[in-house]
């Protein structure tokens, strides 16, 4: 899909609008006292708060304002269909736990694109005030009125790698059994950021993210912004990752390639 340079202002305009209605949102709740929190599971905890669904909410509203036209896709709200080849990807909070344990670690996560992946990804942390976005040929964090260009760095073997991953689990016995052969191999491992990692990998602070079990609001975002840095975004397979699943996040060719044969 062309995506021409009128379209492409659009789309940044509307993923800013859509990443501005959402801070305040997050921070009236953030760290505050008597927040409740819904359980989504009858077994085990996935949590979910009135600021999920609030800010869900606002972004719907501006899309049906601004690109009435496009389809979404929010973690909370499900599928709303459209006709113009390009889809939103919705995830109002990613890390719900950490927002309601209180670490800045959580983001609010926004993509755009057609079927075959996302073309825009923004990680905003409203607490710290970082935007990261990554959109056509360019990344960049936006803070305090300030843009800085970002990159991702090469990492000279899995021995000096800094690795992050989200649970210590991982996923599946055997899932976690394949992160550990990595993690045995990298310099420092570090748990539980969620999508803040992806933004850490973006800005050139770490080398690999590697997780199992997402779904494609949880990675849409985040990918996006990782490859306008120059990164890679794969599945264990070395196949495309935009629908979720297991997936590493690396920031140059050769530990991306070191880790997927680990991993395999």
């Amino acid at each position: 899909m062309t995506i021409s340079p009128q379209l492409q202002t659009d789309l940044l305009a509307t993923a800013h609008a859509l990443a501005d209605v959402a801070r305040p949102i997050a921070l009236r709740y953030f760290r505050g006292a008597g927040l409740n929190v819904d359980n989504k599971l009858s077994e085990g905890f996935d949590p979910v708060t009135i600021a999920d669904r609030e800010i869900e909410l606002a972004m719907r509203e501006i899309l049906a304002r601004r690109r009435p036209d496009d389809a979404i896709l929010g973690e909370e709200f499900g599928v709303t269909s459209g006709t113009s080849g390009l889809t939103w990807v919705l995830d109002p909070i990613d890390g719900t736990r950490g927002f309601i344990s209180g670490t800045p670690t959580w983001g609010v996560l926004i993509a755009v694109g057609p079927d075959s992946g996302p073309v825009l990804g923004i990680i905003d942390q409203p607490y710290t005030g970082e935007r990261f976005i990554g959109a056509f040929g360019k990344a960049e964090l936006l803070r305090d009125g300030t843009s800085n260009p970002i990159t991702t760095r090469a990492c000279n073997g899995l021995s000096k790698a800094t690795l992050f991953t989200t649970f210590p689990e991982v996923g599946t016995p055997a899932e976690r059994a394949a992160f550990e052969r990595v993690r045995d191999q990298a310099q420092l491992t570090r748990y539980g950021t969620d999508c803040y990692a992806y933004a850490l990998l973006a800005a050139g602070q770490i080398d690999l993210v590697i997780e199992a079990g997402l779904n494609s609001y949880d990675i849409q975002g985040p990918l996006a912004l990782v490859e306008q840095a120059g990164g890679i975004v794969t599945n264990w397979q070395g196949g495309p990752a935009h629908q979720g699943g297991q997936v590493i996040a690396a920031g140059d060719k050769q530990s991306h390639a070191a880790a997927l044969a680990l991993l395999g």
